[in-house]
């Protein structure tokens, strides 16, 4: 019987070398990779809030390692505040981060509850320079008017002073502006957006004082 002997293989040493090369250069890759930080920082869309404010809420303010930190931790962490309804991240660049923001902002002071409303519904304590609803809006009417107000120009929104539930026998959404310039506005539910155009109305006045019926008739009387 012819005994089978088995060959041994010899071990290429060169090419165990070169394994093991392959693999401490990809380790020393990876921990230059890690070690490289957060070095450049951009905010959009903030406006309650100052960039520094911002770079702190999303953990940012010690520059960490790009890789070890993640978009989606950063959006979570922005996103659990208040004031701030979405977050959206974007890395450019391994140094880089790109943070926009869309805010939940504060649209009025609600007298009766004596509470700030935000975009959203929620109501806070802090005091923003917002207008002052200054009577009770009944509930159905309430959440027409938040929704209106919400669809306004910002801008617009920071020029008017305080706003008073005016309902008549015509129309009961209907409500009364007082501007931050002494103008006054009627307004109704259904036509609150042309506020938006405030500003290009009035000019056309040449800067006298009075009341503005948007709500029906869209004219001007003249305060005497």
């Amino acid at each position: 019987m012819v005994r089978k002997v088995k060959k041994k293989r010899k071990l290429k040493v060169k090419n165990l070398l070169k394994v093991l090369t392959f693999i401490v250069v990809i380790l020393l890759g990876l921990a230059f990779l890690t070690d490289v930080k957060i070095n450049n920082i951009v905010i959009k869309g903030n406006s309650l809030y100052s960039d520094w404010e911002i770079i702190e809420k999303a953990g940012l303010d010690d520059y960490p390692s790009s890789l070890k930190t993640l978009s989606k931790s950063i959006e979570d962490k922005l996103e659990k505040d208040d004031y701030i309804k979405n977050v959206q991240v974007e890395r450019p660049s391994l140094t880089k981060v790109v943070i926009k923001i869309e805010e939940n902002l504060p649209l009025f002071y609600y007298l009766p509850a004596e509470k700030t409303i935000l975009a959203d519904k929620t109501e806070v304590n802090d005091n923003f320079p917002v207008p002052t609803v200054i009577n009770y809006v009944p509930d159905k009417i309430y959440s027409k008017f938040l929704t209106a107000i919400s669809k306004v120009n910002y801008d617009i929104v920071r020029r008017i002073s305080e706003i008073k539930y005016d309902p008549n026998e015509v129309d009961e959404g209907r409500f009364l502006l007082t501007m931050n310039d002494g103008n006054q506005v009627y307004l109704t539910l259904n036509h609150f957006d042309k506020i938006d155009s405030y500003l290009d109305i009035i000019k056309e006045f040449n800067n006298k004082k009075g009341i503005l019926y948007l709500d029906s008739g869209e004219y001007f009387e003249v305060r005497q």
